[in-house]
């Protein structure tokens, strides 16, 4: 049992040491790897009267196989993938600072443990595997957990680890760290930010009909991802015409460049200051999107969005815009007893009241008008969607059955062509 117990022992003073990068084992995988060398480590040690028994190390190898099966990657895809993702001192500070600008004892510890983190890595799960069959003296075959691993280029271009500081910080600036490297879209939850697994995919060149609209918000979006002031953004119009989808489909297209979404409703405008402080210092760049967005009288929504899109005492964030859709002009609702009457005396400037609650749609620097769509435009989307989803039909049949269709549904507009051929493309599989 020496070798066994100098083997498990050296790796658990090993990750016992790790300096900043800890967390890269403090999840399920990581934490089933630690108690399974645990359990190695004190059942090979002689003088450990209360060992565990050979069936615990068995079972602590199952939990490991199990939760590397749970995430279907290697382990050593898995350790290089948490290392990637890890935030800590030296991933936040690299991604805005040189690493010349970064203390020499940061750099020192990241270096520290990245060696230890290779010879973690550099242990196979075969060696672990023998290990468990010789402490546990099971006579068959115990499996390895085996997947093909990835090749990721600056660590194989490296003999050590230590020594890919510099493409390391290159790729925490590109992607950053944490929930935001892990997730493109996120959303407010529980007071905090949560990643969304599964965004919505529509692309850009799905949605057409509206190419200035388009055309301005794109280039909106690139002065932000640049660097430069960028503009909030109001899309207003009517229902269907594709303004949600055209928020979301940014995403597809320039989450590579570090721009992400956060997804707010209504109900969590109030907490807009508390997400934009958490984060006004992160590297990339975000879109806070508000859908279908209206507001009652001295509603207290109303007030925190104004403080995010003029700013108070604190400055405005500049990695942060905000882009709302909603199917009102004047986005604070008006009734006719608003306004001034001869015989109403208990506001002196009531009319000033009034034009605050018309002008709070201004405070957005573009506001980008969806006309309804006409039955041109609806045709234009619907051939579109069509050649998309590869559908072999005649033109006349198509567009004669797309203008059936918007009549006995919800009209003309791009949510009720691509409706359309959603059915259709359903149709047309079922019946091959």
């Amino acid at each position: 049992m020496t070798k066994l117990f100098a083997d498990s022992k050296f790796l658990l003073q090993q990750t016992a040491s790790l300096l900043i990068y800890q967390s890269v084992l403090q999840n399920p995988v990581g934490e089933a790897y630690l108690n399974l060398l645990n359990n190695l480590y004190t059942f090979s040690s002689e003088v450990n009267l209360n060992r565990p028994t050979s069936i615990t190390c068995l079972q602590a190898y199952s939990k490991w196989f199990n939760t590397l099966a749970l995430v279907n990657l290697s382990w050593r895809d898995y350790l290089v993938q948490q290392i990637l993702l890890d935030d800590n001192p030296f991933s936040k500070q690299v991604q805005t600072r040189s690493l010349d600008e970064i203390s020499p004892s940061l750099i020192e510890a990241a270096k520290h443990d990245l060696t230890i983190l290779q010879r973690i890595y550099q242990c196979r799960t075969e060696q672990i595997v023998k290990s468990v069959q010789k402490a546990s003296q099971y006579h068959d075959t115990i499996i390895a957990w085996q997947q093909e691993v990835a090749s990721l280029s600056f660590f194989d271009d490296h003999e050590n680890w230590s020594e890919t500081l510099k493409e390391l910080a290159i790729y925490y600036r590109k992607h950053g760290t944490g929930i935001f490297a892990r997730y493109r879209a996120l959303t407010w939850q529980d007071k905090q930010l949560q990643g969304i697994p599964c965004p919505d995919p529509i692309s850009l060149d799905e949605i057409v009909g509206y190419e200035d609209q388009k055309a301005t918000l794109v280039k909106n979006t690139e002065f932000l991802l640049d660097g430069y002031a960028a503009l909030n953004v109001l899309l207003y119009g009517s229902r269907g015409s594709g303004k949600s989808s055209l928020v979301k489909a940014l995403l597809s297209k320039y989450s590579d460049r570090g721009l992400r979404l956060i997804e707010v409703t209504k109900s969590q405008l109030q907490h807009l200051p508390q997400i934009v402080s958490q984060i006004r210092d992160i590297p990339q760049k975000f879109i806070i999107f508000v859908d279908d967005l209206s507001f009652e009288e001295d509603d207290d929504a109303f007030k925190a969005l104004k403080v995010v899109l003029e700013g108070n005492v604190t400055a405005k964030a500049t990695n942060t815009v905000v882009y709302a859709t909603s199917n009102r002009r004047h986005l604070i609702r008006e009734f006719f007893d608003d306004r001034p009457r001869p015989q109403d005396s208990d506001e002196i400037h009531n009319w000033d009241t009034v034009q605050e609650k018309l002008s709070f749609s201004d405070r957005f620097g573009l506001t980008l008008t969806f006309e309804p769509a006409n039955q041109d435009t609806y045709l234009q989307i619907v051939h579109h969607l069509a050649q998309k989803a590869k559908i072999a039909i005649a033109k006349q049949e198509l567009e004669f059955r797309a203008k059936q269709w918007a009549t006995r549904h919800n009209g003309r507009s791009g949510r009720t062509a691509r409706q359309f051929i959603n059915y259709l493309q359903a149709e047309v599989m079922s019946n091959k």
